[in-house]
């Protein structure tokens, strides 16, 4: 059985980070494990609170996974400080980790910043060159560019952009708010555009969590790139369409639409 490793927070809600990771690469036939960077006190409503893990704590889980169940792929999730970001490169050098994917997350959607600049210079600097790919949204990608990303001309300049600057493949999202989930993938063997299925869902909690994860566990299997991004996209648009509703704001996405067996039958 193929591994796959996510090093991300928690959400007590369980829609996003490790526990949407976890969900995400189990329905997507690979083993997960996880290096947890924080605890989060929150729910579909909003986060009341954040406990991060020490840089030497993180860098004991990362020792005791590849040492042992060596993962066949990683996916890195939100990482807020210097520290923190620091010791996940030191360890991904030091046991030579492959099939990176880098979910950077600075910015939300609504285009608050979610982490400090220095640790955007960390992440630029540690993290970002160790990935074979990142998927940034568009207020991300206008972060890493300097560039205002409005046209599908422009994502395409962006990620071409970040491309050049880092070595890695470019996994850019559109998003709802400006091409229905049109996606578009930069890497050295060129660009495609990935044209999602828009679903009239509020409740998107995790996406990103969930496509990154996807990915990851596709390129564990052995993929190639643009394959395990078209995958995991359908898989991501199956869970946004099983219309899962729970809690009293932007819920989560029921990531086991397509697992119906004896196991879990009422």
């Amino acid at each position: 059985m193929k591994t796959a490793l996510t090093i991300a927070g928690s959400d007590s809600g369980g829609g996003a980070g490790i526990q949407a990771d976890i969900k995400t690469m189990t329905a997507n036939g690979v083993y997960a494990m996880s290096a947890v960077t924080a605890l989060t006190a929150q729910n579909t409503t909003g986060v009341t609170g954040i406990m991060e893990a020490t840089p030497a704590f993180l860098g004991a889980q990362l020792d005791c996974i590849f040492t042992d169940i060596v993962p066949d792929a990683v996916k890195i999730g939100m990482v807020s400080s210097c520290g923190l970001i620091g010791m996940i490169a030191d360890k991904l050098t030091q046991y030579r980790a492959q099939r990176i994917v880098l979910d950077p997350v600075m910015v939300a959607t609504s285009g608050a910043r979610l982490i400090g600049e220095d640790a955007v210079e960390a992440l630029q600097s540690r993290l970002i060159p160790l990935a074979d790919v990142i998927t940034p949204n568009i207020p991300e990608a206008q972060v890493l560019t300097g560039r205002e990303i409005m046209t599908a001309a422009d994502m395409e300049l962006a990620a071409q952009q970040i491309h050049a600057a880092f070595g890695c493949a470019v996994l850019l999202k559109g998003g709802h708010q400006r091409n229905d989930a049109n996606d578009y993938l930069c890497s050295d063997d060129g660009g495609i555009w990935f044209h999602g299925e828009r679903i009239d869902n509020p409740n998107t909690h995790g996406t990103g969590c969930t496509l990154s994860s996807a990915i990851a566990a596709n390129l564990a299997k052995g993929m190639n790139l643009p394959d395990a991004v078209e995958r995991a996209k359908r898989y991501l648009s199956g869970a946004l369409a099983a219309m899962l509703d729970l809690g009293k704001g932007s819920g989560p996405m029921n990531h086991a639409f397509a697992i119906k067996n004896e196991f879990t039958q009422a």
